[in-house]
């Protein structure tokens, strides 16, 4: 482990429907006034650029080369010296597009990206319409610190998480635009992320009206490795803020080892 201590800030914001120039300089300006001194890692929401409006989506797509948000958050990165888990944007490759996440380090360089898994198409939702599913769960190395990451509706999918926390993942990062409707399900789904594999949370999504009338739900959290809420924000625009401690995780893991109980088979017997 080469760092026993990092800080997070995430930034909650009401995205501008389809109105990118807009949300730049919204989110710039959350940036400069809600970054924590000595940021490690900065992240953004789902789809901050654009907003969550599914019939928007392929009128904002980006390709990753010259892609004017990566650029924007590049510069942002370098300008104050932190990595970068940019939320996700559209991003169009060949002819299919998804719901990606770029990962920028210090230097301004894009050095991951992760496309949502699971797509969310109820509810008079529609993202698989428009969204290509990706196929693989990504863990990203920061300076010696293994994230995994999950955008939104992942969260829905405890094996994904499990998977990165076998992979061994030290935070569990999803970014989101979550409804205001489903409060209790993101509430109760991001906590149980963190302690069901303890592991550190970050659980960021949106706020706002959304076009529909809808609201999302404003809500964002850090969670510690056992459910402790370490920062969280209600439905205003701002941000969280948290210093974890590594080795106070490990310490507690090595005490409560819980994932060597898993079994490694569950068959269900029937018994009629």
């Amino acid at each position: 482990m080469e760092k026993e201590k990092i800080t997070i800030t995430a930034i909650q914001m009401e995205s501008i429907i389809g109105n990118k120039k807009a949300n730049f300089d919204k989110v710039a300006n959350l940036i400069d006034n809600n970054l924590k001194q000595n940021t490690d890692i900065l992240i953004l929401p789902e789809l901050w650029n654009v907003g969550w409006a599914c019939d928007k989506f392929i009128g904002a797509a980006e390709e990753l080369e010259n892609s004017e948000t990566i650029n924007f958050l590049a510069n942002f990165a370098k300008k104050y010296n932190t990595n970068i888990l940019g939320g996700s944007f559209v991003n169009k490759i060949n002819d299919k597009y998804f719901n990606t996440c770029p990962v920028i380090n210090r230097k301004g360089e894009l050095i991951a990206t992760y496309n949502k898994n699971h797509l969310y198409s109820y509810y008079d939702d529609s993202e698989g319409t428009y969204i290509t599913k990706g196929n693989n769960p990504v863990i990203v190395n920061i300076e010696g610190v293994k994230i995994g990451l999950t955008i939104c509706y992942d969260i829905r999918f405890p094996e994904i998480y499990r998977a990165y926390r076998k992979a061994g993942a030290d935070i569990l990062v999803n970014m989101a635009a979550w409804p205001l409707s489903r409060a209790i399900h993101w509430n109760s789904l991001t906590q149980a992320r963190a302690v069901e594999n303890q592991t550190y949370m970050v659980a960021l999504t949106q706020t706002g009206i959304l076009p529909t009338g809808a609201k999302n739900l404003g809500h964002s959290l850090i969670y510690d490795y056992s459910g402790n809420i370490l920062d969280e924000i209600n439905s205003i625009e701002g941000s969280v803020s948290a210093t974890i401690n590594l080795f106070d995780m490990y310490e507690f893991r090595d005490k409560c080892t819980v994932l060597k109980d898993i079994q490694d088979s569950y068959e269900v017997l029937y018994n009629e």
